[in-house]
C-alpha cells in the first residue's frame, strides 16, 4: 500500500538547516614576556593565578589592589611578585607591556582600565568580558617542553578548562622528561650536521620507537637505551650516562631559570 504524501501548506516556505560558518577572531601565539612589566589588577584568587602563570613565564609581575588573597601573600613571599597596596588611578599603567584586571565585579573600573590600555597601545584582558580583551587567555597543560591550549575564543572558558582537564589524562606526566630528551637528541644532530630531512626521518624514528611508553611504565633505562641505539643509526655515539648527566643539566638550568 502506498504512503500518502502529506500536501505542503499553504504558503510555506522550504527552510535549509545548516550550520552557519564561524568567524575565527583570534589568532594563536606563544609570547615571550621574559623581563616584560605585567600588570595585574584585583586581589583576589583569580587575580592570583594570572599573577602565578605570568611569573612563572619571566615576567616582572607588580600587583595592585587594596588588599590580597592568601595565595597572592605567598607569591609575593617566595619573590615571585611585588604587591601594590593602591587602587588603581590613571597613569599606573604607563610602563607595562601586558595588563590584566580581574575587575569584571567593577564595569566603570574595568572600562577606565581599558581606555588607558588603549592608549598604551598594550595587551589588555579584563577577566571574562571578551569585549574589552585584545587578547584571551586559553587554559593551558603543560607538560615540560609541551604546550596544549584549549580556547573557545572566550565563549565557554569553563568547557575549555574541562576538555583540558581530560587531556591531562591523555598526555600523562612522562611526557614532560620525553621531550627533555627529544630536545638533547636534537642537540646531538644538530651538532653532528644532520640535513633537516635526515632529522625529520629520525624524529620520526623517536616518535615510534616505543621511547614514551618505556617513560610511562617508569623504565627509564630502557627509554635511554633506546634513544642511544636510535642516535648509533646516524654515526652519533654518546652512552646512558652521558644523556643522564645532560637530563640533569637541564633540569638544573631549568630550575634556576624560574
Amino acid at each position: 500500500m502506498m504512503r500518502a504524501v502529506p500536501k505542503p501548506v499553504a504558503g510555506a516556505q522550504k527552510v535549509r538547516v545548516g550550520l552557519k560558518q564561524i568567524e575565527t577572531k583570534y589568532y594563536p601565539i606563544m609570547l615571550d614576556v621574559r623581563g616584560q612589566l605585567a600588570i595585574v589588577i584585583g586581589g583576589d584568587t583569580i587575580a592570583a593565578e594570572k599573577a602565578a602563570n605570568l611569573s612563572a613565564a619571566g615576567a616582572q609581575v607588580t600587583v595592585m589592589s587594596l588588599s590580597f588573597c592568601n595565595e597572592l601573600l605567598d607569591l609575593e613571599r617566595n619573590h615571585a611578585v611585588t604587591l601594590h597596596y593602591k587602587a588603581y588611578e590613571h597613569g599606573d599603567l604607563v610602563r607595562a607591556f601586558m595588563v590584566i584586571a580581574a575587575t569584571t565585579h567593577n564595569p566603570e573600573l574595568s572600562e577606565a582600565i581599558w581606555n588607558e590600555a588603549q592608549e598604551h597601545r598594550q595587551l589588555i584582558n579584563i577577566v571574562d568580558v571578551p569585549s574589552r580583551c585584545n587578547f584571551i587567555l586559553p587554559s593551558i597543560l603543560r607538560r615540560g617542553h609541551l604546550t596544549i591550549s584549549v580556547s573557545t575564543e572566550g565563549t565557554s572558558p569553563g568547557l575549555a578548562k574541562r576538555i583540558r582537564q581530560h587531556l591531562e589524562d591523555l598526555f600523562p606526566s612522562a611526557y614532560t622528561a620525553y621531550f627533555q630528551l627529544a630536545a638533547i637528541a636534537r642537540a646531538y644532530i644538530k651538532k653532528h650536521g644532520l640535513s633537516y630531512k635526515e632529522r625529520d626521518i629520525f624524529f620520526g624514528e623517536f616518535f615510534n620507537s616505543g621511547i614514551l611508553e618505556f617513560l610511562i611504565d617508569g623504565d627509564q633505562v630502557e627509554a635511554l637505551n633506546t634513544i642511544v641505539q636510535l642516535l648509533q643509526q646516524y654515526n652519533i655515539d654518546i652512552s646512558v650516562t652521558t644523556l643522564i648527566n645532560d637530563m640533569k643539566e637541564a633540569v638544573g638550568s631549568n630550575d634556576g631559570s624560574s
